[in-house]
C-alpha cells in the first residue's frame, strides 16, 4: 500500500481503545496513514509491540516509561486539552526489559519518554521527583543510543530544564548530523523550537494546533521538513471532530491546518511529512 499519511504518535494501546483497537486501526490504514504505537510503560509498551506484529507493514510500536509513571498516583487533566483521569501504579525502570523489548523488528524508537512537572504528585517533594524524572529520562537515552534508535521526548511544564539537559547530552554523546529526537506535541515558542532543532531535534504537532493560534508562527516559521504530525490519540482530538475519541485517521485534519497556515496543500504536507518520519524512524516499506 502506498501511504499518504503517518501518525507518529497514537496510543492504540491504552484503555480507551480497549474494545475497537482493531477497528480504529483498520480505519486508519484504510485512509491510507501508517501508524506507530506509542508505549509508556511496560505494561503499554509490550501491547505496543504485539499490536504492531499482528501486521507485515504499516503499524509499528515504541517502548519507554513515561515520567507520570514514575510514582504511584492519580493522574487528572483538565483543561482544553481534554479531561482525563488514571491512577499510575509507579514502575521502577528496568533497563534490561526495555534492552529487550527493543531488539524487536517492530520497535523504532524510545518513546515517550522525557520530563513532566504539570503531573507531579503534591504530596511528596518536589525536587526529589523531579531529580528522578532527570535520571530515568538520561537512562532512557542512554537506552536508545545503545539500540541506534531516536528518542520520542515528552515535555510538560519543564522547558526550563529539558533544553539544557538535552543540550549537554548532544554534546556529550556527538549527536545531531541527523536527527536523532522529537519534541511530541511541541508546546513552547518559536524561539525555543530553533533551539531544539538546532541541537538535532524535530518538532511534532497534534490536533492542538487546529483549536489554537498559539503555534501558528512556529508552523510558519519552521521548515516543513523539521516537521512531523500525530494524534496522541485517544487525545487531542482535532477540528472539526472535537468532542469524540481521537483516533489515527485524524491525522489528516493536522496536516491540513499546517497546510493552511504554511500556503501548502494538505497532501504535500502528508507527504513531506511521511518521508521525514520514513527517514527518522527507518522505516523503507510505506511508499
Amino acid at each position: 500500500m502506498n501511504y499518504q499519511y503517518i501518525d507518529t504518535h497514537c496510543h492504540l494501546n491504552f484503555k480507551d481503545f480497549q474494545e475497537d483497537a482493531d477497528q480504529a486501526l483498520d480505519r486508519s490504514l484504510a485512509a491510507k496513514t501508517a501508524v506507530i504505537i506509542v508505549g509508556s510503560e511496560t505494561k503499554t509498551s509490550k501491547r505496543a509491540i504485539d499490536r504492531a506484529q499482528k501486521h507485515p507493514s504499516g503499524v509499528y510500536a515504541t517502548i519507554g516509561l513515561h515520567p507520570i509513571h514514575l510514582e504511584q498516583a492519580l493522574v487528572e487533566n483538565h483543561s482544553e486539552e481534554g479531561d482525563y483521569a488514571f491512577q499510575s501504579r509507579g514502575e521502577e525502570f528496568n533497563y534490561q526489559e526495555y534492552l529487550d523489548l527493543g531488539k524487536s523488528p517492530k520497535v523504532v524508537a524510545i518513546g515517550e519518554v522525557g520530563l513532566d512537572y504539570y503531573h507531579l504528585n503534591p504530596n511528596k517533594d518536589a525536587d526529589l521527583q523531579k531529580q528522578k524524572q532527570k535520571e530515568v529520562f538520561i537512562r532512557q537515552l542512554d537506552l536508545a543510543q545503545e539500540l541506534n534508535l531516536p528518542v520520542i521526548i515528552h515535555c510538560r511544564e519543564a522547558h526550563d530544564d529539558l533544553y539544557p539537559l538535552l543540550q549537554d547530552y548532544q554534546a556529550k554523546n556527538g549527536l545531531g548530523e541527523k536527527p536523532w529526537g522529537v519534541i511530541h506535541c511541541f508546546s513552547g515558542d518559536l524561539n525555543l523550537a530553533r533551539k531544539y532543532i538546532d541541537l538535532g531535534l524535530l518538532i511534532s504537532f497534534t490536533g492542538i494546533i487546529t483549536f489554537s493560534h498559539q503555534w501558528d508562527e512556529v508552523i510558519k516559521e519552521i521548515p516543513l521538513e523539521k516537521m512531523m504530525i500525530e494524534t496522541d490519540s485517544p487525545y487531542l482530538t482535532p477540528v472539526p471532530l472535537r468532542g469524540k475519541r481521537n483516533e489515527p485517521a485524524y491525522v489528516q485534519y493536522v496536516a491540513k491546518k499546517i497546510g493552511e497556515v504554511k500556503g501548502l496543500s494538505q497532501e504535500e504536507v502528508g507527504s513531506k511529512t511521511l518521508r521525514t518520519a520514513m527517514d527518522f524512524f527507518c522505516l523503507s516499506d510505506l511508499i
